[in-house]
């Protein structure tokens, strides 16, 4: 996907999302660190620009409510930030870069229960790579992007990385088919 791709992409997930919630009204936007908190605020921008509502934005970190810490080279926390109005009520779109597994996701669900009570929870992604081991569906995607297990999904965005938006496929080392840089490319 080229810079222009993902562009598009975002845009129509901000449409979908509007669309499904019947305006902005009680939307909160959780991005999962590191990426999904760019796409998150990215998402709340166009929202704006849309239905001129200020959709608050924040980032939950999910660490420590991943069931593969022992599988994985460690990762330090990062910090969760939820907006002041808090997460009871709201309806909450979790936002990430890459689904695969689902296995970050299930992790997140765990955090945000932690966190309060939303009145819904649902899914954006910029990229659903297919492979999943839980039975969990993304709610709006960017782009369906078949994969083998032995690819990588590499997402890189303006703001977090040098380089600009893109995502492309790599080949990639897997261990048991997971793959070889975790918190990195999927």
């Amino acid at each position: 996907m080229s810079e222009a791709d993902v562009s598009r992409a975002l845009r129509r997930i901000a449409h979908e999302i509007v669309e499904r919630n019947k305006g902005a009204d009680d939307l909160l936007l959780l991005g999962i660190p590191t990426r999904g908190v760019e796409l998150a605020r990215r998402l709340a921008a166009l929202l704006h620009e849309m239905e001129g509502a200020d959709v608050p934005v924040g980032e939950l970190d999910i660490t420590m409510f991943r069931d593969d810490l022992r599988h994985q080279p460690t990762r330090a926390p990062m910090p969760t930030r939820i907006p002041a109005a808090g997460v009871d009520d709201r309806v909450v779109v979790l936002v990430d870069d890459v689904l695969y597994s689902g296995r970050t996701i299930r992790a997140a669900l765990d955090a945000l229960a932690d966190l309060g009570r939303p009145r819904a929870v649902r899914l954006a992604v910029l990229v659903d790579r297919g492979h999943r081991e839980l039975p969990i569906r993304a709610d709006h995607v960017g782009k369906n992007l078949p994969t083998a297990h032995t690819e990588r999904v590499m997402v890189r965005l303006a703001g977090v990385d040098e380089a600009g938006d893109s995502v492309t496929i790599a080949a990639g080392e897997t261990r048991a088919g997971r793959p070889s840089t975790p918190g990195g490319p999927r």
